[in-house]
């Protein structure tokens, strides 16, 4: 993976911050995250030393401080869905490993913001604001990934506690958190009904998590193995079989967010088609002379819109709407409806800069080249695009 560049010139807009969605303290806080951003400068090379990196100056800087309760070091007085979706695309849109590192500090700790004993707060939610503490969600399994009640980890209870035996694959930050949160079956016979959720710190004896998992856009990933794991009574988070629920509420908070993280993606793809096209130089005139490109940076224009007002309703209903905002079957669609578009789009948006591009399109260095490996997982983590169309189509035959 290349060195982090530096965007001189291309910024992302800060005109949509300005639609009603949006509030004072989201429109002071853009133009400055904007302007911190920029002037990050980390060697990527090494996708678990860049994560290390950028957690460490998100931490540092008080960015990751919207990803935890004011009462323990955070922001604001709760976590707040615009304010994710600004920071995500606003880091997407500059580095998405940064918009990774800063979304795992989310996710990872978000079942202990909704759920989470005050001593289990205390002791991990500073630590991840101040990013002294690596979050990691530990949810998908080699044959559990969209069908969760599939799993197959067991939790068995014992005097001291309980007792964690099988694996988990696919996790973000593996082998680098410091913690995990780790859903597991404590009534093996009871599908969804029957799974619990558990903090594990890293260092915990019975966990390996030392197989890492390569992938086309490099992020740090691995696969946990549990063999005998055992872990205190304090350990479990929320109540014995509540945990399902709360992986979908933690999952839920954060839908609107990876739609966002798709956005920053399709702006950035965006600014440098436009940088290009007004550039580039073929026969005779300029790309952007040419009407076929005029029409194509109309639809990617077009697109990216699209998504932005369907990510941005989103959260705003979230936060804002005391009938159709978390919990509510109105926002389910709406966070299903702005993942499936904003993922989608920007995977049609980025293919058609690379296009632009021509041959130095699919050249190793270049941004829209590592964007078109950035967007894909996008489609598929976090609820895959058919997920997302699943719900919709469930909720229309209600």
């Amino acid at each position: 993976m290349v060195a982090f560049e530096h965007p001189h010139d291309l910024r992302p807009p800060q005109a949509q911050w300005e639609l009603p969605f949006f509030d004072a303290h989201h429109r002071d806080m853009a133009p400055r995250l904007a302007d911190w951003a920029s002037m990050q400068d980390i060697d990527e090379t090494d996708d678990r030393a860049a994560c290390r990196d950028w957690v460490a100056r998100l931490g540092q800087d008080g960015w990751l401080r919207y990803c935890v309760p004011a009462a323990h070091g955070g922001a604001l007085p709760s976590l707040d869905s615009r304010s994710l979706v600004i920071l995500r695309e606003t880091l997407a849109f500059h580095s998405p490993l940064a918009d990774f590192a800063f979304a795992m500090q989310g996710l990872g700790s978000g079942a202990l913001t909704l759920a989470g004993t005050p001593s289990q707060k205390a002791r991990y939610l500073s630590a991840v604001a101040t990013g002294q503490k690596i979050a990691a969600f530990a949810l998908s399994e080699p044959e559990a990934g969209s069908d969760v009640a599939a799993m197959a980890t067991r939790a068995t209870q014992t005097a001291s506690g309980w007792t964690l035996q099988g694996s988990k694959t696919w996790i973000s930050n593996g082998d680098l958190a410091d913690f995990y949160v780790v859903f597991a079956k404590t009534d093996p016979e009871a599908g969804a009904r029957g799974i619990s959720a558990f903090v594990v710190d890293a260092k915990q004896a019975g966990l390996d998590s030392s197989e890492h998992i390569h992938v086309m856009a490099p992020h740090p990933l691995a696969t946990l193995r549990f063999d005998g794991c055992a872990i205190g009574p304090d350990a479990l988070v929320g109540t014995v079989h509540g945990g399902f629920k709360l992986a979908m509420q933690t999952l839920d908070i954060f839908r609107a967010s990876v739609a966002a993280a798709a956005l920053g993606m399709a702006r950035r793809a965006f600014a440098e088609a436009v940088a290009h096209a007004k550039q580039r130089r073929m026969f005779g005139q300029t790309l952007a002379d040419f009407q076929l490109t005029q029409a194509r940076l109309g639809e990617m224009s077009a697109l990216i819109d699209a998504a932005a007002l369907l990510t941005y309703r989103a959260a705003w209903q979230r936060d804002c709407s005391p009938t159709q905002g978390a919990g509510t079957p109105a926002y389910t669609t709406a966070a299903a409806t702005a993942k499936l578009t904003a993922t989608e789009n920007a995977q049609r948006v980025i293919d058609m800069a690379l296009q632009m591009f021509g041959g130095r399109g699919v050249q190793v260095g270049q941004k829209v080249e590592s964007l078109y490996r950035d967007i894909r997982s996008l489609r598929i983590y976090e609820g895959a695009s058919e997920v997302q169309l699943l719900i919709l189509g469930k909720a229309a035959l209600k």
